[in-house]
């Protein structure tokens, strides 16, 4: 036994989970007292989503409500997309926010939000620092996809395509007023997407409990997630109309996005981060490349914890007791998933060097258990890259 370190932890967000919840928005508003809205959604949505059309459709059929539609272009975040969406948001005079979409359309929402309220472009709140005020509109989080937990977090990553970098900013302010998770409004992703959100989602989970700054709450809020996402997620890429997978998913990655605030990402997302950052890639499919080889060298460093999730994942206890059980099952997960290699994206051994100086310079490997040195980084990069394919 030992006692347990002092830590403070900040969860505002209202959550309504659940099959058809989404059918709430209307109320929500209503609560807020809003009747100008501004709706940001991924384009053309309604397409490829019928659970959303049909969101979409009762919101402009409610009387008295003023809705302004922005269309978020498709991949991650920029900030020319950002700065577009502010200029959007001010002009609309909404007093409320209602992003639907997957964590890039709440990460703009929530970057656009607070660049409006400030009156600065993203770069210039960059440069500025001028720190995250008390919204003055509030923001419903609709998420259509199970990955980043962006609707429950206070986190929001930007791209910067012309430095090849990614500008993550965070602060509970950030944070939506509401967030509606609705697992139906995720059946119509397809089976990749539905890999590479949900591997976010286990990842940012198991950093939770690697991470040095994590704590009582957060571990036992990731543990579950681990545990409902374990089976869910291998299924639910199986089959997007399993509901009980769908729902163990969108339950989980929010859990997720909870214990990652509560706790923070690591290593393995400053090395994605980092593939994302030459390759512009999906988020998601760049923690995949390199989840397991990053978990291999922290299991020197924490084993205890990483035996918690391996019993969380249902692992079978092999009596070696050093953390070797959860990289195992994470192995076997991307292999169900027939998850890409790092080779498949046409790197070379010529680029490790690179990568490991952009892992080295994100804020998340400053959240290692133990400091990472530029070999470790570089032994991580080199064998994903050694991957020929996935194997159990």
């Amino acid at each position: 036994m030992h006692a347990i370190p002092a830590f403070a932890n900040h969860l505002p967000v209202k959550v309504r989970f659940g099959p058809g919840v989404a059918s709430t928005l209307p109320d929500v508003l209503a609560e807020l007292g809003s009747d100008a809205v501004f709706l940001m959604v991924d384009a053309g949505i309604e397409q490829h989503n019928p659970a959303v059309a049909a969101l979409l459709v009762e919101l402009a059929a409610r009387p008295g409500l003023s809705v302004t539609r922005f269309d978020k272009p498709a991949a991650e975040p920029t900030i020319e997309m950002v700065d577009t969406a502010t200029a959007a948001l001010v002009a609309s005079g909404a007093t409320a926010l209602v992003a639907i979409g997957g964590g890039s359309v709440i990460d703009t929402a929530k970057a656009a939000r607070l660049c409006g309220q400030l009156g600065l472009t993203f770069a210039e709140f960059l440069a500025r620092s001028p720190g995250f005020p008390v919204p003055d509109v509030a923001l419903i989080a609709v998420p259509t996809s199970a990955g980043t937990g962006s609707e429950v977090s206070g986190g929001s990553v930007v791209s910067d395509p012309v430095a090849g970098r990614k500008n993550g900013i965070a602060n509970a302010n950030l944070r939506a007023q509401y967030a509606l998770v609705d697992p139906l409004l995720t059946h119509s992703m397809p089976p990749t997407m539905t890999a590479n959100t949900g591997i976010d989602a286990l990842a940012q989970a198991i950093a939770a409990i690697v991470a040095k700054v994590r704590t009582p709450i957060g571990d036992g809020i990731a543990l579950e997630a681990v545990r409902m996402m374990t089976p869910a997620l291998v299924a639910a890429y199986r089959d997007g109309t399993d509901e009980a997978a769908r729902s163990g998913m969108s339950c989980g990655s929010m859990m997720a996005g909870l214990a990652m605030n509560i706790s923070d990402c690591a290593a393995e997302h400053s090395l994605g981060q980092a593939i994302g950052g030459i390759r512009h890639v999906p988020h998601g499919l760049t923690i995949g490349l390199v989840l397991a080889e990053t978990l291999e060298r922290e299991r020197a460093h924490v084993p205890d914890q990483l035996e918690r999730v391996a019993d969380a994942m249902g692992e079978p206890d092999d009596g070696t007791r050093d953390g070797s059980r959860c990289v195992r099952a994470v192995r076997r997960i991307l292999a169900e998933l027939d998850f890409p290699v790092l080779s498949s994206l046409e790197f070379t051994s010529g680029d490790l060097d690179q990568l490991a100086d952009l892992a080295l310079a994100d804020y998340f490997i400053t959240m290692a258990p133990v400091p990472w040195t530029k070999d470790e980084v570089i032994r991580a990069f080199a064998s994903a890259l050694a991957l020929a394919e996935r194997t159990a």
